[in-house]
């Protein structure tokens, strides 16, 4: 009796061992997309980048960094980060001669570009906590799980909005140039919108009065739950665009 039913629990147990070698896998070749061929070189300049705006913001000021200038330190090397695996992670395929084998999985839209994108943004939220604890413990006292909480809702707004303009221009040189002037506009944009709820770079860390913060509260909570609709809307759009099989073969 003992013997029969622990040949029905085996099985089961059996079932599981190939499913997390196949998730494992599957996470594997994703993370390897994102940090295949030029990433590495991002990698290296968002690094610099990050102690260049260090060493200018030294000379520049007499105060020491606070969270708010910690905050703008960081989202810089984030968005170098977020850069490449977003404009040219479509054109790998096309390169790698994956797209082919990808368009052929069921559902493929969900189980491996959309897993793809939640890898490179853990990728890239890592890199920055890592950034994060330097600045932490060498420029300022701030909340490192709060800092990176309020950096990747705009970076990845940007990130989202990179895979759909790689599904768009079906080239990852093409989507690097139109994320170039989005980025740009942005940066133009950014002294009008200051202080409101459109402001991509909006710092939620900005020192105010007391009688400030409630309303700076709220236009933070506005400011990311734009983001958020924004980010769901072009990441949605280049999924249904990645339907459309005869456009990218």
């Amino acid at each position: 009796m003992n013997t029969h039913q622990t040949s029905k629990v085996q099985p089961e147990r059996g079932n599981t061992g190939p499913g997390l070698r196949t998730a494992l896998i599957f996470i594997r070749y994703n993370a390897r997309q994102v940090f295949a061929n030029k990433f590495i070189y991002f990698l290296f300049a968002s690094i610099v980048l990050f102690l260049l705006i260090i060493v200018i913001n030294a000379f520049d000021k007499e105060t020491p960094p606070t969270a708010a200038s910690v905050y703008y330190f960081l989202i810089a090397p984030g968005i170098l980060l977020i850069f490449y695996p977003s404009v040219y992670s479509l054109q790998s395929d096309v390169d790698s001669r994956m797209l082919e084998t990808l368009f052929g999985i069921p559902d493929y839209r969900y189980k491996v570009w959309l897993a793809r994108n939640v890898v490179q943004y853990f990728a890239v939220l890592i890199l920055l906590a890592g950034l994060a604890a330097f600045s932490r413990y060498a420029l300022a006292d701030f909340s490192i799980i709060g800092m990176l909480f309020h950096l990747m809702f705009p970076i990845i707004f940007l990130g989202s909005t990179g895979f759909l303009a790689s599904t768009i221009t079906r080239s990852g040189n093409g989507a690097a140039v139109v994320m170039v002037v989005v980025g740009l506009f942005f940066w133009i944009a950014a002294e009008p919108l200051e202080g409101s709820r459109w402001d991509l770079f909006h710092n939620p860390f900005a020192q105010l009065e007391d009688t400030e913060m409630i309303t700076w509260a709220e236009t933070t909570l506005y400011n990311r739950v734009y983001l958020v609709i924004g980010s769901t809307i072009t990441t949605m759009y280049g999924l249904l665009r990645l339907q459309k099989r005869e456009k990218f073969m």
